[in-house]
């Protein structure tokens, strides 16, 4: 299994213990950051938000150690500034009108392009890439990989809660990045020549100025020989991540083994898998989405356990069952979303869920490290 190395990216709220808000802090931990980690460390559109990447992973152990050491380390950071970090993909009451911008002559030209779209874009979110050096194989991926988003999105759910609201969605991050062109669902390409003409007429049309400004959930990346999903919410738990992370790499490999088979997964209209989006948005796992094949409506959780099938025989192969094996998990106790308003439900009390919250984010992270140096 040459192909399927993994890189995860996760975005940080970083929290003032003591009124528990977000704090605008990442202009003055980053040079500190970057001295410990280089350029796995980054600053992002608003300072209340950082950035950490793991580096080029050959299984899903290394991904979890690397990423186990980077919460470990922004969190030490944070704390030696008398602050925190959480992960989720909202913070449950913190206003975007009190954030500062990250001083950037590029996050200058998006607000003047966006104005008020990218202002208001307090979200936070994970990122997973999956390694494909094929070109033309990364394309039809993408395209089969797409029926599958909306099943992984309704296991990451974390922002239920927004300036202050019960949203009443479980992913309202996914309805505020919609604000932004070139989001969600992609449309299938029918070959690699196809896509690479469609980017290039933007770029000569002025509609972009480079790749990276088309924002996907799925998308081949401009830059690396990967596939980056970017559907997902940030789950609060290492444990999530990684599961998910798993889930992804096996999802792509899994169409993979099916392409160089010949055998190519049925391919379904962007507006069908925006159906079941918007289901996964609203109401996570204890939703409905449509399976396509049989024209009904099936319980999300029975089509998870449908897909865990579905890539049962390469998860040997990339050695990642013990990691995938969280997914139950989730299933049977839900979402960092599902959690955050079940705390809110017994308390009525909007910090007890940030509380919440950065309990979560170090849940592992601290044991897995001390575990670690003692090793070493």
């Amino acid at each position: 299994m040459a192909d399927f190395t993994l890189g995860i990216e996760e975005e940080f709220q970083i929290i003032d213990p003591a009124t528990r808000e977000l704090r605008s802090h990442i202009t003055e931990m980053i040079e500190e950051g970057r001295m410990i980690l280089g350029e796995q460390v980054k600053p992002e559109l608003h300072q209340s938000m950082v950035e950490i990447g793991t580096g080029i992973c050959d299984n899903i152990q290394e991904a979890r150690a690397d990423l186990v050491k980077l919460r470990r380390t922004i969190a030490t950071l944070a704390g030696s500034k008398g602050l925190a970090i959480a992960a989720a993909s909202t913070h449950p009451f913190s206003s975007w009108k009190d954030q500062k911008i990250t001083p950037s002559e590029h996050y200058s030209a998006l607000i003047d392009e966006m104005q008020i779209i990218a202002q208001s874009l307090l979200i936070f979110g994970m990122h997973v890439h999956v390694g494909i050096d094929d070109k033309e194989a990364r394309i039809h991926l993408m395209n089969a990989a797409r029926y599958f988003l909306p099943h992984v999105l309704a296991l990451s759910t974390s922002s239920p809660f927004w300036m202050g609201t019960n949203t009443g969605l479980k992913s309202y991050r996914s309805e505020m990045f919609k604000k932004f062109p070139r989001t969600d669902i992609p449309d299938y390409f029918s070959s690699n020549s196809e896509f690479e003409n469609y980017v290039n007429l933007l770029i000569k049309t002025n509609c972009i100025d480079r790749p990276k400004k088309i924002w996907w959930d799925v998308r081949p990346h401009p830059h690396f020989p990967t596939l980056e999903f970017r559907i997902c919410d940030l789950p609060s738990r290492v444990d999530e991540v990684i599961a998910l992370a798993a889930l992804f790499q096996a999802i792509t490999a899994k169409l993979y083994k099916l392409y160089r088979q010949n055998m190519g997964f049925r391919l379904y209209r962007r507006a069908l898998i925006q159906e079941n989006k918007w289901r996964a948005v609203r109401w996570g796992l204890d939703g409905k989405l449509i399976d396509f094949g049989k024209q009904k409506e099936v319980p999300v959780k029975d089509l998870i356990y449908e897909l865990l099938e579905f890539v049962e025989d390469v998860v040997d192969e990339l050695g990642s069952r013990r990691e995938l094996e969280y997914v139950h998990r989730i299933l049977e106790t839900g979402t960092s979303a599902d959690r955050q308003l079940r705390t809110y439900e017994q308390t009525g009390d909007l910090n007890a869920v940030v509380d919440q919250l950065m309990a979560e984010t170090m849940e592992g992270v601290i044991d897995e490290g001390a575990r670690a140096m003692g090793d070493d």
